[in-house]
């Protein structure tokens, strides 16, 4: 009797990507972009602005304690959320827009994840060598050499983790202070624990996973091809002009099978293969495949930026349409407006918001009391927002038809204090003499003023005025 045949496994075990250094446009448009930001992500917490005294002078703070957002000049409060969900809804639509006109430019150039593998990558350059050095040095069995090299790698790219890390949570707190406390072992161990976590993940995310993150952990590559259509822009092989490939001088494609596309892709793909969901269209194998194509005296662009629009019509042997009349129709415009709309409308209510926030809810139980005299009043709270970085005064003040009279709980007048950046709740009463238009009359519409004094910075807030009804 014959033993069954073992299952398959579904598991394929990882294969290292080592991707071999390569020069071109592309490439050069990847380090400038990893430069600017990464340093916009480690300076910005050290740049300074001038708020005045009772604010911090952080440019860029996410100050929870206090519950504030300061953006240099901007600073936005928890009931002022609707600029972050905008801010959010701009980032969504501006992926949305870039995808559609050229795939997924955001995954190749801009994207933390391949940002940060890229540096790692750098790293482990300089230390182990290009491609054929790094391969070799993975295949060989431990030695003292292969010890060192891995141990030097991995110590630089812990510093490099170690200062992303540090880097994200002086975003929530002052910078220079926190470098102190965390040097001094003084600071919250709030601060520490995601520290280390944010240095492991870099480390792992950066060193080891790489592309792995890009295929399994990342939802956009299975999102992205909604925002797609036959005429985005994105990286293809030519294989009308490559095929039938073969090395120089036994084939008519201009394909010599070099392997320099797969070579240098960080995400060990063959591009020739056709479009593939772990594509992240970065660009190499297009500098990587031009500069075979001039040392061989072939025509470059085997492997680049291509619409299925334009592959048809290249199969015909016409020419490509222009690359504006790609970026530039219905669904990438409709996705400009709407990016430009919430952007436009974000401004304007910026602009428009006062420095004074206030917000009145009446007493409803009771509804009104009836006083000895035979007068009508309604108790309202009032929660005023300074938001300024001075203690102000401001006068409550009320207008109505009515003949409405205005009082302060525990104040001699109808001025309130309230401190630099804090909120003040008041009580309010608001009283209509007996046979008044507002005490005879269920519902009277009355507004209530607040003024700070010395300034033009002036709010109001409607309500409702509830007497008794006319018998």
């Amino acid at each position: 009797m014959s033993t069954p045949a073992a299952e398959p496994s579904l598991y394929a075990a990882r294969e290292p990507v080592f991707p071999r250094r390569v020069k071109g446009k592309f490439r050069t448009l990847k380090w400038w972009i990893m430069g600017i930001t990464l340093g916009i992500y480690y300076i910005t917490p050290w740049l300074r602005w001038d708020r005045g005294p009772n604010l911090p002078d952080q440019a860029v703070l996410v100050d929870l304690a206090n519950r504030r957002f300061f953006f240099f000049m901007i600073e936005i409060w928890p009931h002022e959320f609707y600029f972050v969900a905008g801010l959010l809804i701009m980032a969504g639509l501006g992926l949305f827009l870039f995808t559609s006109a050229a795939g997924r430019v955001w995954c190749g150039y801009a994207c933390p994840q391949t940002v940060w593998t890229d540096l790692f990558i750098l790293v482990e350059r300089w230390i182990e060598g290009d491609r054929n050095a790094r391969i070799r040095l993975h295949r060989q069995p431990w030695n003292w050499e292969k010890l060192i090299k891995n141990g030097i790698k991995w110590w630089v790219w812990l510093f490099i983790g170690l200062a992303t890390g540090g880097a994200w949570v002086f975003y929530f707190t002052d910078a220079p202070t926190l470098l102190r406390d965390l040097v001094t072992f003084q600071a919250h161990p709030v601060a520490y624990i995601t520290i280390l976590i944010l240095t492991f993940t870099t480390f792992f995310f950066g060193g080891f996973a790489r592309e792995q993150i890009c295929i399994y952990a990342c939802p956009w590559p299975r999102i992205q091809a909604a925002m797609m259509d036959e005429d985005t822009l994105t990286i293809a092989y030519r294989e009308w002009r490559g095929e039938p490939r073969g090395k120089l001088g036994t084939t008519t494609g201009d394909c010599i099978d070099c392997m320099a596309c797969v070579n240098v892709c960080p995400m060990g793909i063959d591009i020739r293969n056709g479009q593939q969901l772990a594509c992240i269209t970065c660009g190499l194998c297009i500098d990587a495949c031009n500069d075979v194509m001039d040392r061989i005296g072939k025509p470059r662009d085997l492997i680049g930026y291509l619409a299925l629009t334009d592959e048809t019509r290249e199969r015909a042997g016409q020419p490509p349409k222009s690359v504006w009349s790609h970026v530039f129709r219905v669904r990438t415009v409709l996705y400009t407006v709407l990016w430009a709309g919430v952007g436009i409308g974000m401004i304007v209510a910026l602009f428009l918001r006062s420095p004074i926030d206030i917000n009145v809810t009446p007493v409803r139980n009771p509804t009104f009391v009836t006083l000895s005299d035979g007068s009508i009043r309604n108790a309202y709270d009032i929660r005023l927002r300074n938001k300024s970085g001075d203690d102000a005064q401001f006068t409550i003040a009320v207008t109505s038809d009515a003949f409405v009279t205005l009082s302060l709980e525990g104040q001699p007048g109808l001025t309130v204090t309230v401190p630099a950046n804090e909120t003040l709740s008041q009580r309010v009463y608001l009283t209509a003499a007996p046979g008044s238009p507002a005490a005879t009359t269920d519902r009277t519409a009355v507004r209530l003023w607040v003024e700070e004094l010395g300034t033009t910075n002036r709010v109001h807030h409607d309500t409702i005025f509830n007497g008794k009804e006319s018998q």
